[in-house]
């Protein structure tokens, strides 16, 4: 489950404006939680996303005010964890059965997020994007999005 506040959370997959896709399964997970046209607005914009478009889009369980987020949570760990764990295990055990990717399927998006991240346009761009602090807390973090769409030479 996925809970996000609506003041400070910040969704996106900015790998499209570098030239690769999203590695570690976010193609196979994406296109399951958002669906085809979705996923594919989220994964080839390269955009941010507001926590009220990913709640709206799928991507997130709930977008919540920051203020109530840490109790709604608390409050609903604390009523699943007084349920019997094994239907719990069960229950989410089927869905993830119905849901999730095949390891397969995870393995083959690694492999060509490997081969186009090794480009040499990928690598000037991650390059560029490292310089301005890609990986790093701050305002780039942020805006992902506008990041990777002011690349040095592109119209």
């Amino acid at each position: 489950m996925i809970f996000a506040s609506r003041e400070r959370a910040i969704f996106g997959q900015f790998e499209a404006g570098t030239g690769a896709l999203p590695g570690a399964g976010g193609v196979q997970h994406l296109a399951r939680r958002l669906g085809r046209t979705r996923a594919i607005e989220a994964i080839v914009s390269a955009d941010d996303f507001d926590a009220d478009t990913a709640e709206r889009y799928g991507w997130i369980n709930r977008a919540l005010p920051d203020a109530e987020l840490d109790g709604f949570v608390e409050r609903l760990a604390t009523r699943i964890a007084g349920f019997p764990p094994e239907g719990v295990r069960a229950a989410k055990r089927a869905v993830n059965d119905l849901t999730l990717a095949s390891a397969a399927h995870v393995r083959s998006d690694a492999v060509t997020f490997q081969s186009l991240i090794a480009r040499p346009e990928s690598r000037e761009r991650l390059d560029h994007l490292a310089g301005r602090g890609l990986q790093s807390p701050g305002e780039l973090e942020r805006d992902l999005g506008k990041a990777v769409a002011d690349f040095p030479g592109d119209s």
